[in-house]
C-alpha cells in the first residue's frame, strides 16, 4: 500500500519540481556542463570520421585542399551529430549525476529530504526545451548545410553521381487536359539536368477518361524558365512515325530546378519545409512514406530527449543505493543503444510500410519514456 501511496503522491512531487530553487539550479549547471563535454566529444569523434571519409572519397577523385575538405566536413557533419544528440543527452546526464553522486552531493541532497523529482525532472524539461530547440532551429540548419554538401559534392564530382542521383525518378506534371509522366534514369544536380528521360504525354476528353497521346524519349533534359528543354529527342505520337528533334521545348508548371528539390533526401529537407514537399510530392502522385516519418520522427525528438535524460538520472540514483558504478552504467548505455536499434528497426518498418510513420516514430520515445519512468518510480518511490 506504500508503493501505491507513493506513486499517488507524484503529481504533488511533479508540481514541487517545477518549481527551480537553489538546487535545481546547481543540478542543471552541472548537466549543462557534462552535456557540453558529451556534445564536443562525440562531434570531434563525427567530425574526424567525415573528415577522413571525405579524403578519402571526393579527396582521391578530385584535388581538394585541406582547407576545402574542413569546408565540407563542417557542411556535413551537424546533420550527424544532430542525428546523435539523443547520446549526448544520455551520456551527458549519466556523467552528470554520476559525479555527483561520486562526491556525495546526491546523498546530502536525499539525506536532506529532497525528492529525486526536484532535480530529474527540471532536467528532463531542459531537454525537452532543448529538443524543441533542435527541431526548429539547429536541425533545419544542420539539414539545409547537408544538402549544400549533397550538391557541393555532387559539383566536385563531376560526371561521379552519387547513389541517390543514381536512382530512377518519376514525375508527373501538368493541368487540364494535358498531363504528363516524366521518368528520368537518374539526374545530375550539378548541372540540373535528368538523364535517360521519357516523357509520356496524356490527354483528358470530355468524360475525363486519359488517353496516352505521345511518347518522348532524350538523353537529357534541363528546366528552365517555364520548360523542359529536351535535346536530340526522338518523338513519336500514337499510330505515326517517330520524329527526331534536335531541341524540343515542353511547357511546365514547374520553377526552376523544383524536380530537384522535390527529390531531395528527406534528411536534407529542413523541418519548416517538410509539410510542404510532402504536398507537392503527393500531388505528383507519389509516396511521401519517407518524408512523413522524418516529419514524425523530427516531433518525437524532443520526447526522446527528456525520456534519455530520465533513463540515465534513474540509473545514477540507483547507484547510490546498489553501489555498483560499473554495471549501473554499462546497464544504461546498453539501454541507451537499445533505443537507437529500436529507432533504426522502426524506422525501416515505416519506410516499408508496415507500420504507419506516425507509430514508427514515436514508439521508440514512448517505450524509452515509459521504461525511463518506471524505473524512476521504482528507484524513488520503491
Amino acid at each position: 500500500m506504500s508503493g501505491f501511496g507513493s506513486i499517488a503522491d507524484a503529481p504533488r512531487h511533479i508540481l514541487s519540481a517545477l518549481r527551480i530553487g537553489r538546487i535545481e539550479r546547481y543540478v542543471l549547471i552541472q548537466l549543462a556542463r557534462a552535456l557540453g563535454v558529451a556534445l564536443a566529444v562525440i562531434a570531434a569523434l563525427v567530425m574526424l570520421i567525415d573528415f577522413v571519409e571525405i579524403s578519402r572519397g571526393l579527396g582521391s577523385d578530385t584535388d581538394l585542399s585541406g582547407l576545402r575538405i574542413l569546408g565540407l566536413m563542417l557542411l556535413k557533419s551537424p546533420a550527424v551529430i544532430v542525428q546523435l544528440l539523443p547520446f549526448v543527452f544520455l551520456f551527458g546526464t549519466l556523467g552528470a549525476f554520476v559525479g555527483l553522486n561520486r562526491r556525495s552531493e546526491l546523498v546530502a541532497m536525499r539525506a536532506a529530504g529532497v525528492s529525486a523529482w526536484r532535480f530529474v525532472l527540471p532536467a528532463a524539461g531542459a531537454a525537452l526545451v532543448l529538443g524543441v530547440l533542435t527541431v526548429t532551429v539547429i536541425g533545419p540548419v544542420a539539414a539545409s548545410a547537408d544538402g549544400l554538401f549533397q550538391r557541393e559534392r555532387a559539383r566536385i564530382s563531376g560526371s561521379v553521381l552519387g547513389a541517390e542521383e543514381q536512382q530512377a525518378i518519376w514525375l508527373r506534371e501538368g493541368e487540364g487536359p494535358r498531363q504528363m509522366v516524366i521518368r528520368a534514369g537518374r539526374q545530375d544536380r550539378a548541372n540540373a539536368r535528368l538523364l535517360d528521360v521519357t516523357f509520356f504525354i496524356y490527354a483528358t476528353d470530355p468524360q475525363g477518361q486519359r488517353q496516352f497521346t505521345e511518347r518522348i524519349d532524350a538523353p537529357s533534359a534541363s528546366l528552365s524558365a517555364g520548360r523542359w528543354r529536351l535535346f536530340d529527342a526522338v518523338g513519336a505520337q500514337t499510330g505515326q512515325r517517330a520524329v527526331r528533334y534536335a531541341t524540343l521545348d515542353l511547357p511546365s508548371a514547374l520553377a526552376d530546378e523544383e524536380a530537384f528539390e522535390r527529390f531531395a533526401r528527406p534528411q536534407s529537407t529542413p523541418f519548416w519545409s517538410l509539410p510542404g514537399q510532402i504536398q507537392r510530392i503527393e500531388d505528383a502522385g507519389f509516396s511521401s512514406t519517407a518524408y512523413r516519418l522524418r516529419l514524425q520522427s523530427l516531433l518525437s525528438t524532443p520526447l526522446a530527449f527528456a525520456a534519455m535524460t530520465i533513463l540515465a538520472a534513474a540509473f545514477s540514483l540507483r547507484l547510490m543505493r546498489l553501489g555498483d558504478l560499473a554495471r549501473m552504467a554499462v546497464a544504461a548505455v546498453v539501454l541507451g543503444f537499445a533505443f537507437f536499434f529500436l529507432s533504426q528497426f522502426s524506422a525501416a518498418m515505416g519506410s516499408a510500410e508496415v507500420v504507419p510513420p506516425f507509430v514508427a516514430a514515436w514508439l521508440p520515445a514512448i517505450l524509452t519514456a515509459l521504461a525511463a519512468f518506471t524505473l524512476l518510480f521504482y528507484t524513488e518511490d520503491g
